[in-house]
């Protein structure tokens, strides 16, 4: 028991009710009467509630709003309906309809597990999580929730919303991140599932959290478990769960070409290069970079001195935060720069675009907005 006491953030219920004598099921039943009511029923990926489309939300879901994912969701399941098509796909393909969702090894773990499903498993998901959790990008929640969504079979999942939820109901000190935290959490989620109606209580219990339960200001008197939430009990709602110990952010300075070429016709293109596999933007293309500004003369074999600066753009990442600077250059001769199978031009404002990361699509969204004066040859 914590020793400090704070004015609690909500409502405290009726001392009377608060519960460890509550049972497991008691939980679950009143959370599926508050979802059946409340809860987000017309998401795209429950119409239906096939293991691929559940599979490529909670992907997409990681990390990323629902608002956000639904458009994404959408146009990808208009190009890649199913496991067959997406493992066909090339990997170019995949990035561009992830691009902007950013944390990109979840498409290429997407574009991975896929080839391995239409090899081994006939262009079908797994139906066990053992199989499920041995596929690129797949853990233990992911695959709970797959399984428990598609055939309505009770599995606990532990995202980050449901991870809340149980941290303040259960009142469990630490972050929900460690794994000895995690242990306790996974059993407190096993303990409530349900008998029946897996599919909807894996819905309702993230719709706990991501509609009432959020990380601030949370509506507690509106929530339907509240009667037995121990951390709301002693009003601490707002230390639980426990912050995530600070990340080291670094600065990173980057300077990056905007070499343009305009074409006959006065269409611009731009040079991209695709970016190795692993690392930041792992697999998307890219403007050529460098540390500093002789650094990426020396790179690309280019004089930069007549090139233009424009401002500075600022990114961060979840470990980086990455001020770059562009430089224009739209005086070189397209034949100066050796194109190798890493690289390629790009017509600027095209509607085919491959994928980027998103300061560099930004950026040249800008640009195909402008007229770029300069000879080119």
């Amino acid at each position: 028991m914590p020793a400090h006491s704070l004015t609690p953030s909500c409502p405290l219920p009726d001392s009377a009710a608060i519960a460890a004598s509550r049972k497991p099921d008691d939980f679950s039943a009143r959370l599926l009467r508050w979802w059946d009511t409340n809860g987000r029923q017309d998401l795209p990926w429950q119409q239906p509630r096939t293991p691929y489309r559940v599979w490529v939300s909670e992907i997409m879901l990681q990390q990323t709003q629902v608002t956000t994912v639904i458009p994404y969701f959408e146009r990808w399941m208009q190009d890649f309906a199913d496991i067959s098509t997406l493992a066909a796909a090339p990997l170019d393909d995949i990035l561009a309809h992830w691009a902007g969702l950013g944390y990109y090894a979840r498409a290429r773990n997407l574009h991975r597990a896929a080839v391995i499903c239409a090899e081994k498993y006939g262009g079908e998901l797994p139906a066990g999580e053992t199989e499920l959790t041995a596929l690129p990008g797949i853990g233990r929640s992911t695959a709970n929730a797959i399984i428990s969504q598609s055939t309505d079979t009770p599995a606990a999942v532990l995202d980050g919303n449901v991870r809340r939820v149980l941290a303040r109901h259960a009142r469990v000190d630490g972050w929900s991140g460690s794994a000895a935290v995690q242990k306790i959490l996974w059993a407190e989620a096993q303990r409530r599932l349900p008998r029946g109606r897996g599919a909807d209580y894996t819905q309702a219990i993230m719709d706990l959290g991501a509609l009432l339960c959020t990380r601030s200001n949370p509506a507690c008197g509106q929530c339907p478990v509240n009667a037995d939430c121990q951390a709301l009990a002693v009003g601490l709602v707002d230390k639980y769960p426990a912050p995530k110990p600070a990340t080291r952010v670094t600065q990173r300075r980057l300077e990056m070409l905007v070499l343009l070429h305009t074409q006959a016709g006065g269409k611009q293109r731009v040079l991209l290069e695709k970016r190795p596999p692993r690392g930041i933007w792992g697999g998307l293309w890219c403007l050529p970079e460098a540390p500093d500004r002789a650094a990426l003369e020396d790179y690309t074999g280019l004089d930069l001195a007549d090139g233009q600066p424009l401002p500075v753009l600022q990114h961060r990442l979840s470990h980086q935060h990455l001020s770059i600077q562009p430089i224009l250059l739209s005086k070189a001769v397209a034949k100066q720069v050796k194109c190798s199978s890493e690289q390629r031009w790009v017509t600027l404002g095209s509607n085919k675009q491959p994928g980027m990361p998103k300061p560099v699509a930004q950026l040249l969204q800008q640009l195909a907005g402008q007229t770029i004066s300069g000879e080119n040859a």
